[in-house]
């Protein structure tokens, strides 16, 4: 039960990084080397998007329909990406867009019924710092 909640704590830290602003400055007071170490295009590429297709006779095609998209934070090298479940559920087809806006085919690896997240494996490399 300790290590669930750790787990959806550790989720739940993951996707507030995506939605925070990435530091471009440094506070005063602070040496700018210490703030320029990782710049925003290597923290905002961590973040990408998601697309999936659900067939018309999932459950929950009438409600969220059959053509989904949103986005997810890259969170390991292996291109495993963290997303908020419903764009994947039901999905047959999966895909994670990079920061160029291509399509990169996706493995569905899991939804976790209970915090509502869903996790993507990329097909390819992704071109992505993980966050």
């Amino acid at each position: 039960m300790m290590r669930r909640s750790r787990v959806r704590i550790a989720l739940i830290l993951v996707l507030a990084l995506c939605a925070a602003p990435p530091v471009t400055a440094a506070p005063s007071g602070e040496p700018e080397g210490k703030w320029n170490e990782m710049p925003a295009d290597d923290v905002l590429s961590g973040v990408v998007g998601v697309r999936a297709e659900v067939p018309e006779s999932a459950r929950t095609a009438s409600s969220l329909g059959t053509l989904r998209a949103g986005s997810g934070a890259v969170i390991d090298e292996n291109g495993l990406v963290l997303t908020i479940g419903y764009l994947i559920l039901e999905a047959e087809t999966a895909w994670i867009v990079d920061r160029y806006g291509e399509d990169i085919p996706a493995d569905i690896v899991a939804y976790d019924h209970e915090t509502g997240f869903g996790l993507l494996r990329a097909r390819e490399s992704l071109d992505a710092r993980p966050l």
